[in-house]
């Protein structure tokens, strides 16, 4: 790090500065040096090292190595060249491109194969408690791993149904049960991902004190809009300009406002999340394409039936798309075709 030069500093959170380093093999890393008098102390520093020791996956950051030498407590993760989604999103200057739509669905699909890997590959199960946008990291063509581990819980097991703990996490991305009574599940997380994937689709941030009365807090923008498909082209992020396949746009808002459900149970599990952001996510939007709309093929995923009331919800409304009962009827022309399989489509999301 050139001994935590300025220049090498890439950011700074609850637990300190991180700095760009290199180990001398040549391998770029991204060290990061807790503040002693920061926030987030010694039992984070233990809490991350464990967690990333243990759990390995493609979209998890992977932990090279550590220092806990007297009063040193450093931590090296591979680089992420790319940055946050946070730098994506949110601020861009204007001679930086816009993530286009497909590169979003990638980056949620991405994102909830990490957190699904913490909820039920992991035993006993994760509880991430911090998911937001600086917290993915992106790599080589947008591939994202969730970093920072440092508030991460492990989840109930046997016969309970949550751990009680105190409130952490980040204004504006909390479940309100959570909030309010300090109960943590699976769900939790679930919710933070709700309101990750709508910063995705809106291009708004979760709080944001500079928009108006009303629109500062992002969740509960959207709730009045979820209730009218009407609106729905009215919330995708305006950076887009209007690229982006309009049935996608309905499936990605389904989905966030399953997730941003005020009651814990109501919201789906994210396995099912991952099943339904992985088609969205395998549908290539081309915006040169002279008529917009997503072809539905034989192989599109259906839920897996692990999510309880909510999994038949999240079936693929794609694998309805072509069905026979629907190429048997009378010629339409294309665009109105197109028309009433979006509003079918979206009436059967809706409900």
């Amino acid at each position: 790090t050139k001994n935590f030069r300025q220049d090498c500093m890439l950011g700074e959170g609850g637990f300190g500065r991180v700095y760009k380093g290199r180990l001398e093999s040549g391998q770029a890393v991204a060290v990061k040096q807790l503040d002693r008098n920061g926030l987030q102390g010694n039992r984070e520093f233990l809490v991350e090292v464990l967690m990333l020791s243990l759990l390995h996956h493609t979209n998890l950051v992977n932990l090279i190595g550590y220092c806990a030498d007297g009063d040193q407590r450093l931590l090296v993760y591979e680089f992420m060249p790319l940055g946050s989604l946070e730098d994506h999103l949110h601020d861009v200057p204007p001679e930086k491109e816009p993530l286009d739509w497909n590169t979003r669905m990638k980056i949620a699909a991405g994102a909830a194969k990490g957190l699904e890997h913490l909820h039920d590959k992991a035993s006993p199960p994760v509880i991430y408690r911090d998911f937001k946008s600086s917290n993915i990291l992106l790599g080589e063509g947008f591939h994202p791993k969730l970093s920072d581990f440092g508030l991460a819980k492990l989840g109930p097991v046997g016969d309970n149904t949550h751990v009680s703990t105190r409130v952490m996490g980040t204004y504006g991305y909390c479940a309100p049960e959570y909030a309010m009574t300090g109960q943590l599940t699976v769900k939790s997380d679930v919710y933070s991902f709700g309101v990750v994937f709508l910063e995705l689709i809106t291009g708004r941030k979760a709080i944001d004190n500079t928009k108006p009365q009303g629109e500062q807090n992002l969740v509960a923008w959207a709730r009045p809009l979820f209730k009218d498909r009407r609106k729905f082209p009215k919330m995708a992020d305006p950076m887009l300009q209007g690229r982006f396949p309009m049935r996608g746009l309905y499936q990605a808002l389904a989905v966030a406002a399953m997730c941003l459900q005020e009651q814990a149970t109501t919201r789906p599990h994210i396995g099912d999340v991952v099943t339904a952001l992985s088609y969205l996510a395998s549908q290539t939007y081309d915006p040169n394409a002279p008529t917009q709309h997503t072809r539905s093929n034989s192989s599109t995923p259906r839920a897996r039936n692990v999510g309880g009331r909510n999994s038949e919800q999240l079936d693929m409304a794609g694998s309805q798309a072509g069905s026979p009962a629907q190429t048997g009827r009378k010629r339409e022309t294309p665009r109105t075709a197109d028309r009433q399989r979006a509003i079918a489509d979206a009436k059967m999301w809706g409900e």
